[in-house]
């Protein structure tokens, strides 16, 4: 048995030897591609990648430039074994987007161990930043505690004083809430309850049903994907803004919208960091991007994927390697530029400074083109918006 490991071993590092040797750049996508965060995430996200190979002629250093993907099903198991088959033997020099937070902990786990890239733009736990920090992951686009300091404040501040959560049962879903009613608080309201659901669940009736017993002002979803979806739609169907409250989706998605139609979404206020409509830039970028994607419009967990592969590439150019260290080092050093970033800055936590809008979904009868979805309330630059890095305990701030 000893023995077989042994020759295992060999084997591995062999593998990765031959590859470190072949003279290509690989990144992999490693994601939800067939469950609830399929749509804002998945072969979307590999797309934006493809797309910032592309900006840079599909090579860096001499080196070819291949995306590869996988589906991790959000099961930390699958994602913490693939990025470590990845890493071992099949030369990946770099993970991005990571999807639910669970696998994403898993993946950042495995990328510590063998000082290799995480970009994080899918799993949204401001812990990312926080006491899970490491030298070698960056999180790109939005995390709890940012969705939760524009979205709940700006309710909590126009009168739902009372809050009642539904909350994905993963962290996720516990850090939103936990970040969201910091800022209720903060504005003079109070969380009066809470309901935890299951991952992918298809019946929100007995969360909705409490949520209404409550008699809170505001129904606070702390919940996202294919479930924001289900909750939004069964709570119409529970006529739960009908009864007088109001709901709060704190993390729902441009594909979301979509999918759910202006119709049933119209009035809901979303933060996000990326719209396509912004300026010419992400109108361009957006083109690109629904010619690859059968004329879809891009999510911020999928512009977040394309920003992060187009800093690291960035990053490698100008460090002369691909050496994990030295790209950290300068993606640090480096300031993010592409299509809808303008000099943002990464804190030594990792934590990318995005700019964040708040965004309301504007009425069937407003939108006047194709995913012309959002009217921008208001914006904050990501020094205002993200948690300050003294608050966060990540062990690398000193």
């Amino acid at each position: 048995m000893k023995l077989r490991w042994m020759m295992a071993a060999v084997l591995a590092a062999q593998a990765g030897a031959a590859f470190a040797a072949d003279n290509v750049i690989r990144i992999g996508v490693l994601n939800d591609q067939s469950g609830v965060f399929a749509d804002n995430g998945g072969r979307g996200s590999v797309a934006a990648a493809k797309l910032a190979a592309e900006d840079f002629g599909n090579e860096v250093l001499g080196k070819k430039i291949e995306i590869i993907s996988a589906d991790h099903q959000n099961k930390p198991d699958i994602a913490s074994a693939t990025a470590r088959k990845w890493f071992d033997n099949e030369g990946v020099d770099m993970i991005a987007d990571g999807a639910a937070s669970s696998a994403g902990f898993a993946i950042l786990e495995v990328a510590k161990q063998k000082n290799k890239i995480f970009v994080i733009s899918g799993p949204g736990s401001s812990d990312f930043t926080g006491k899970s920090c490491s030298p070698v992951s960056f999180h790109f686009n939005y995390d709890t505690y940012a969705l939760s300091k524009l979205t709940s404040d700006a309710i909590t501040r126009a009168g739902g004083k009372s809050w009642y959560f539904v909350t994905a049962d993963y962290a996720f879903g516990h850090a939103l809430q936990r970040d969201a009613t910091k800022f209720i608080e903060a504005a003079g309201g109070k969380v009066i309850g809470s309901a935890a659901h299951p991952l992918g669940t298809a019946d929100f009736a007995s969360f909705l049903l409490q949520a209404q017993g409550s008699k809170a002002d505001v129904v606070g979803l702390a919940t996202s994907g294919a479930d924001v979806q289900t909750a939004i739609k069964q709570a119409g169907e529970f006529g739960v803004v009908e009864g007088g409250q109001k709901l709060a989706g704190l993390l729902v998605f441009i594909t979301d919208v979509n999918s759910l139609g202006l119709k049933v979404t119209q009035g809901l206020q979303v933060t996000t960091s990326f719209y396509w409509d912004l300026n010419e830039e992400t109108r361009a970028w957006s083109k690109r991007y629904a010619g690859l994607m059968d004329g879809k419009v891009a999510s911020m967990v999928q512009a977040g994927v394309y920003s992060g592969v187009h800093h690291y590439l960035a990053a490698v150019k100008a460090a002369g390697t691909t050496d994990a260290t030295a790209v950290a080092a300068k993606m640090h050093e480096l300031k993010v530029n592409d299509m809808y970033n303008k000099d943002v800055a990464i804190r030594p936590d990792g934590r990318v400074l995005h700019t964040m809008y708040l965004v309301q979904v504007k009425k069937p009868e407003e939108s006047k083109y194709k995913f012309d979805y959002y009217r921008i309330v208001s914006s904050k630059p990501g020094a205002e918006v993200f948690r300050p890095m003294a608050e966060g305990g990540c062990p690398l701030v000193k």
